[in-house]
């Protein structure tokens, strides 16, 4: 069995120049060398801001940069025949299209309408502040650009649950429509009911709504050959809004359709109840995002022998889609908890070089990202992730017991010659741990990867002694297999060069 490896393919400040469909294209088949068997790809589809939008203030989510709608016919990220073409470059390489599933609201209607509306509290959503009044709402969705096309449903007022903003007062507040409800199934921990969000509030269990959306989903699929999704904002929907609406999309295509969701939660107790019995989905662990964090960020005070305490991946480890970072996660951004640069490497080794969980790359992390003075990428990144393909297999053995030097083997199997590893990092003074990495190993030289130390003999047990520097990774292999891997390195690196110049040539 392989090991996969997501790929979060994209940042929040990609430029906005309509090439990141061309780019991923190009980068599929490294992206298949590095061991990426899936890449989630920003939303595809029309959003308020045009060519300028990430994706997420969803306008039309028919529209994937096909039809002249808020200025512009591409998206951020190009038109809809470059998705298309994205998405079969990554197939023909192996690796899965997952499409990001934006359902909570929408944003940039195409017109106001008069609706009788109570404000609520922003702090507490159950709270209603006064006597019903109109209000008038951007909640017309009709879509003259696409005229029709692909669904001719449209969307006014009583497909949503509320908006934020009153255009006939030019005043900003929480607005619950009369006659509607916030959905009962969502986080609660915060503003004592959290449906709400940003824009206009899709009302999911409408059953026109529903219905509309099942449709989408379907002829989404279709039309774009996608092998399953990210789900955003699930806190923010009802629970059983997805359980209904994947169970019929799987239907319909006749097969699994990996989805992961985005549930903001800080507990592994939110996370598993969001997954309930029936386990549809996997989920982002979140909490060890939070972990990985504040171990960069503690000067040396987290107790790493507790890394992964309070996690999903420790919980549920099936269900569990590991990452570092991500796209809300980056400087800048609402959810910024940004991994400090000096333990990032660990924080990848920790979620790419174990047995448990589906680790996510951020896209940001293996390139760069081009804000806050150019974030430069995680330069150990690409071997770690070459290592995980190639070498990370066989019984783990875990040294967790240590609050500032921690550390763990893979043994290797058969069906991976040369496979196997050692891992030990450290938040504070340099350190060693004594590690066994199997008696199938006995007598070897291992050679450190990642970091600067000597190599190590392994004993006559299976056991030697791994060193690492203060604040660092480092990362040992079977001496014959770093020297094979540093070889393949060298030549496939030659092999893309000589690519990239004949492209070029063509060009």
């Amino acid at each position: 069995m392989t090991n996969g490896t997501m790929l979060q393919g994209f940042s929040w400040y990609l430029p906005a120049d309509g090439s990141h469909w061309r780019r991923i294209a190009e980068q599929a088949a490294d992206f298949a060398y590095q061991g990426i068997t899936a890449v989630w790809l920003p939303p595809a589809y029309k959003a308020e801001k045009g060519a300028e939008d990430v994706g997420y203030g969803v306008y039309d989510t028919y529209d994937l940069g096909e039809f002249d709608q808020k200025g512009t016919v591409r998206t951020k990220y190009g038109t809809r025949a470059e998705y298309e073409a994205a998405v079969r470059a990554l197939q023909a390489n192996g690796i899965q299209a997952l499409a990001d599933i934006v359902l909570n609201q929408r944003l940039g209607a195409d017109g106001c309408e008069d609706v009788v509306a109570r404000e609520v509290q922003s702090s507490n959503r159950e709270l209603v502040l006064g006597d019903a009044q109109t209000i008038s709402a951007w909640t017309r969705f009709s879509f003259p650009g696409r005229a029709g096309a692909h669904s001719d449903f449209t969307w006014d007022w009583t497909c949503f649950h509320g908006v934020d903003w009153d255009d006939r007062a030019k005043r900003k507040a929480i607005f619950l429509f009369d006659g509607k409800h916030w959905d009962g199934a969502v986080d609660r921990t915060e503003n004592a009911n959290y449906d709400y969000l940003m824009g206009a509030d899709v009302d999911v269990n409408d059953p026109r709504v529903f219905d509309e959306l099942v449709r989408w989903g379907c002829w989404y699929v279709d039309a774009c050959g996608l092998d399953g999704f990210r789900l955003d904002a699930l806190k923010h929907i009802d629970r059983g809004f997805y359980l209904r609406w994947l169970d019929a999309v799987r239907k319909h295509a006749g097969k699994e359709l990996f989805t992961v969701g985005e549930y903001w939660g800080r507990t592994a107790d939110e996370l598993t109840a969001y997954l309930g019995e029936e386990r549809a989905l996997s989920l982002f662990d979140v909490p060890l995002h939070y972990n990985l964090y504040r171990a960069s960020c503690s000067n040396g005070d987290v107790d790493l022998s507790k890394i992964f305490s309070g996690t999903l991946v420790e919980r549920d480890p099936v269900h569990a889609v590991t990452f570092a970072e991500n796209h809300d996660t980056q400087p800048g951004q609402a959810l910024q908890s940004f991994v400090q640069t000096w333990f990032k490497p660990a924080a990848y080794a920790l979620i790419l070089l174990r047995e448990a969980g589906y680790p996510c790359v951020f896209y940001g992390d293996l390139y760069g990202m081009p804000n806050d003075g150019n974030i430069p990428a995680v330069r150990e990144l690409p071997l770690l992730m070459e290592i995980r393909r190639r070498l990370a297999y066989g019984t783990q053995h875990d040294f967790l017991d240590a609050p500032d030097v921690i550390g763990w083997t893979r043994e290797g199997d058969a069906e991976h010659p040369g496979s196997g590893v050692a891992v030990v990092l450290t938040d504070r003074d340099g350190g060693e741990k004594r590690m066994c990495v199997g008696a199938g190993h006995a007598g070897e030289t291992w050679s450190c990867v990642i970091g600067e130390q000597d190599d190590v003999v392994v004993d006559a047990e299976g056991w030697a002694t791994f060193h690492t520097l203060g604040g660092r990774l480092s990362v040992y292999l079977p001496e014959k297999t770093a020297d094979a891997l540093e070889n393949d390195r060298q030549l496939h690196r030659i092999a893309r060069d000589i690519a990239s110049d004949t492209e070029e040539m063509r060009a």
